[in-house]
């Protein structure tokens, strides 16, 4: 028998049989990318308490292997999958199975163990009339508080950064090789991990043992950094060195048990405003104005460009049913049931895969087109359309910015035509890849960057040389407004060479003083600067946690290793 057969044994004697897959089939799903991306593993484990996740990490480390830390793989930068192959033995551990939520003081604040997702903290909060960090996007995707922290996730939200805490319990290997464990979570709950662990799962824990002034759970100094509108630097990015501390920013190179984050108060009496303008300076300066001279911020102001309006129009409009038919209490099962139909139909090599997609797509175009006719009209006016959400007693300063900013490119929603207009907003942001899906034969790829512009860039719409344009068949455009932060997705036709215009893209962004990504971590996809990869290499100075992740060198103490 040799070292991985033992290995193997080892880890199904901790987590079951049954929660131990080697088979290529049954792991595939743990190493592909949510969006691309792929790579090899000799196991996935799926442990089922704290005690068994630290027992199987000290095992792999123990035998050699490294090990790439997973949760809900939804991330978009390839760094919550293996890639490509190692020069050690890769073992996937999932911790999806260890479910877990603590509320403390009066829900304030909350522990999430490593499966927990947002939206399950959502649906907790909501009876304390609280909230999380995030209230869009991954939360109803199935993505976990703790997944989140480690991606220093940005949301869509004006008056909050990226999600951060200073208060974790995790696992590192350290200098000498050795795994060790971190409990910086501010709760005294012994002495030994297993002690630690057992204790901290089932809440065993007193309130006098919990210290109040352990760290900071949430970026706190992001309302006033997001105010410098006429400041050079980035409001908020995965690389700033700011938010780099222990857990936060980790990006799986250390393993995770458990973090710490402040909760929110629900917002409550919500005015929606739509806006549109076919002027990008008339847009800029509206955004500045309002930062330097409102009295408070805007829960979010959210953008979308006309041509990425008519994508989702057609190819997000089934998303945008579902959600409006299912709610989103509903919409986890809905993806996962979709996930198991997909991975099912897979094996039959003559079906278009994704199957869903596909009978999705088409059974959406026999439902009537489900946007407000207001909307559609502000469509067919302007380029750019912005969707700004305030508080009520913030009405009549919000409605004085407008008129004098848009005199006549703005109007108030209805409840009705908020709740569509943001579903239309959401539904967007997988437009590209279901038309990718659908127009596979046509399309090279889809290149999604993630960018934040400098807070006082006013160039926010950019201009690509026509060396790139003429390969493209949409570029898609949306973002954060206020935060400077875009996503901007860029369909390929067939035959481009996408490396080549990703290389002078960033080459244009890096003039500009941008940064990127901004809020979906950089993975397998970007280069870590140097206080990112520093940081890495402080966390994991053997490298035996998800090497390569920022493009560092995967071998041992990141020597350069050979790719078997």
């Amino acid at each position: 028998m040799d070292a991985t057969d033992e290995l193997i044994q080892r880890l199904q004697r901790i987590a079951g049989e049954q929660h131990v897959l080697t088979d290529a089939a049954a792991t595939r799903p743990y190493r592909t990318g949510y969006r691309s991306g792929s790579g090899d593993a000799v196991a996935v484990v799926h442990p089922g308490t704290l005690v068994e996740l630290w027992h199987c990490t000290q095992a792999a480390i123990e035998a050699g292997a490294v090990i790439v830390p997973q949760a809900a793989n939804t991330g978009l930068t390839e760094g919550s999958t293996p890639k490509d192959t190692y020069d050690r033995p890769a073992v996937a551990i999932n911790a999806m199975r260890i479910k877990g939520l603590q509320l403390l003081g009066n829900a304030d604040q909350a522990i999430a163990l490593p499966g927990a997702t947002l939206f399950e903290l959502t649906q907790t909060l909501a009876p304390h009339g609280r909230e999380p960090h995030s209230v869009i996007g991954s939360t109803s995707l199935g993505a976990t508080v703790v997944g989140g922290v480690c991606n220093n996730s940005g949301g869509a939200l004006c008056r909050r950064g990226p999600a951060y805490t200073e208060l974790a319990v995790y696992a590192r290997v350290n200098e000498d090789g050795e795994l060790e464990l971190v409990n910086e979570l501010g709760i005294d709950l012994g002495d030994t991990p297993e002690a630690i662990l057992d204790r901290l799962e089932h809440g065993d824990y007193r309130p006098e043992d919990i210290d109040w002034n352990a760290g900071k759970a949430s970026d706190d100094g992001y309302p006033e950094i997001i105010r410098g509108a006429d400041e050079p630097g980035a409001a908020r990015f995965n690389n700033d060195p700011r938010l780099l501390y222990g857990v936060s920013g980790s990006a799986g190179k250390v393993m995770v048990f458990a973090v710490r984050m402040d909760t929110f108060e629900q917002e409550s009496d919500v005015r929606t405003y739509y806006i549109g303008s076919n002027d990008t300076h008339e847009m800029a300066e509206f955004r500045a104005r309002f930062l330097r001279e409102a009295s408070r911020l805007p829960i979010t102001a959210e953008y979308l460009h006309r041509e990425l309006f008519d994508v989702a129009r057609r190819y997000g409009k089934d998303s945008f049913l579902l959600i409006k038919k299912l709610g989103t209490a509903r919409l986890p099962k809905a993806f996962a049931l979709k996930t198991r139909i997909d991975a099912f139909f897979r094996r039959l090599p003559l079906l278009p895969a994704p199957i869903t997609d596909h009978v999705l797509q088409r059974l959406s175009w026999l439902a009537p087109d489900p946007l407000p006719e207001r909307v559609v009209e502000w469509r067919d006016r302007f380029e750019h359309h912005l969707i700004l959400r305030a508080n009520g007693d913030m009405a009549e300063e919000t409605e004085g910015f407008l008129q004098e900013c848009f005199p006549d490119a703005w109007f108030r929603c209805t409840a009705d035509e908020a709740e569509r207009a943001m579903l239309h907003r959401f539904a967007a942001a997988g437009a590209g890849v279901r038309y990718q899906t659908i127009h596979h034969k046509e399309v090279e790829d889809i290149l999604a960057l993630d960018i934040a512009l400098a807070r006082n860039d006013r160039d926010w719409f950019e201009e690509l040389p026509e060396s790139i344009t003429r390969d493209l068949m949409h570029r898609l455009y949306y973002g954060h407004f206020f935060c400077n932060v875009f996503h901007q997705d860029y369909v390929f036709r067939e035959g481009a060479d996408v490396a080549a215009h990703k290389a002078k893209m960033l080459e244009i962004l890096d003039e500009r003083g941008a940064e990127y990504p901004a809020e979906h971590n950089v993975g397998h996809l970007y280069p870590a600067k140097p206080p990112l990869a520093a940081f890495y290499r402080r966390l994991d100075p053997t490298n035996r946690f998800n090497p390569g992740v920022g493009k560092l060198p995967r071998g041992p103490r990141y020597g350069e290793a050979a790719e078997a």
